[in-house]
């Protein structure tokens, strides 16, 4: 266990109240954290925690300090459980859990907690084929932001029937919530990590799609003169807003509902003609003639705003494909169409 510092002089003063507040009884430490607010607790709490050994001379320095005469207490352990324990006498427990689960950190990060770091298409993909009652325990235990945009992809009608369990759900047993927790954990999150290994040239495409023009280019050109075979197959595995080309017409009129206008005149604004001319091709005469116009109003354009428009597009492209709305040909002649 480690010890804090023997010199009474470079003791801060929140370490010296959590010193205080660990040689209390409980009855006078919960008269002072029934007087604190969330965040003191917290700050004082994650102190406490993390205090380890203290020696019945700080200790006594301390209490000279507070001006209390008080004798030698001995010496402390500050740690998570006893910091636990006696939050526990003084605070309800659903407070006492949230505040333990904050000051951990990601030493301590539940199964909650890493269920918030998994996209919501992955996470409804596999709740979708859970009990609503089961699906129903999981919402209600990761953030809230994060549950509403699960809830907003599953089926809609099973989606209403996971809300209809929430509403009527009271408090979860234990043991419910350990079965699903250790499901997860031992299905999901096992699955999860499996299936999340990627070809590193797939994950270095994703990134140069999202880099700037200028340093896309920079790292492109120093990549292939140090492995050209490396560069071509990135360059391969890229989809740029040159590449909408690949979409056929039902899918660019897809892309046209989907996209802010806006966005469509900058970026086509620093874009190839025939891409230009697959959009413009692909509306109506007036639609096509408002956009025209749209473009020459906006004048001059910086290259990194048309970069971030075209990007924003692409990015749509690619959810729209994903979702099976659109489909983006991969270039090979079996893939071209016939009129």
């Amino acid at each position: 266990m480690a010890r804090v510092k023997e010199d009474y002089r470079s003791l801060t003063g929140p370490q010296k109240a959590a010193m205080f507040m660990l040689s209390l009884n409980e009855e006078h430490s919960s008269k002072l954290f029934g007087m604190l607010g969330d965040d003191e607790i917290k700050e004082l709490s994650q102190i406490m925690a993390s205090l380890g050994t203290v020696s019945s001379n700080l200790v006594e320095r301390v209490f000279v300090e507070f001006a209390d005469a008080l004798s030698s207490t001995g010496s402390l352990t500050g740690s998570f459980d006893t910091t636990e324990r006696l939050l526990m006498k003084s605070l309800d427990k659903d407070r006492v859990n949230s505040i333990m689960e904050e000051i951990r950190g990601p030493a301590g990060r539940t199964m909650w907690d890493k269920l918030g770091n998994v996209s919501e298409q992955v996470l409804a993909n596999y709740l979708k084929n859970e009990y609503p009652q089961t699906v129903a325990v999981v919402l209600a235990k990761i953030k809230p932001d994060h549950a509403s945009r699960v809830l907003a992809i599953l089926p809609e009608n099973f989606a209403m029937e996971v809300i209809m369990r929430m509403l009527r759900m009271e408090a979860v047993q234990k043991e419910v919530l350990d079965g699903v927790e250790k499901t997860l954990r031992t299905e999901f999150m096992t699955n999860l990590a499996r299936t999340q290994r990627r070809d590193s040239h797939e994950l270095m495409a994703d990134i140069f799609n999202n880099l700037d023009r200028n340093t896309e280019n920079r790292f492109m050109s120093a990549l292939e003169e140090r492995n050209r075979e490396s560069a071509e197959k990135i360059k391969a595995l890229m989809f740029t807003f040159d590449d909408l080309t690949r979409i056929d017409a039902a899918g660019i009129q897809v892309l046209l509902r989907s996209v802010e206008k806006d966005k469509l005149a900058i970026a086509l604004k620093g874009g190839a003609d025939a891409v230009k001319e697959l959009f413009f091709k692909n509306m109506s005469e007036r639609a096509g003639k408002m956009l025209r116009e749209d473009m020459e109003a906006l004048g001059p354009v910086r290259l990194r705003d048309v970069d971030q428009a075209q990007a924003a597009i692409v990015v749509m492209a690619k959810e729209l494909a994903a979702s099976g709305q659109i489909v983006i040909s991969e270039g090979r002649e079996e893939d071209e169409l016939v009129y």
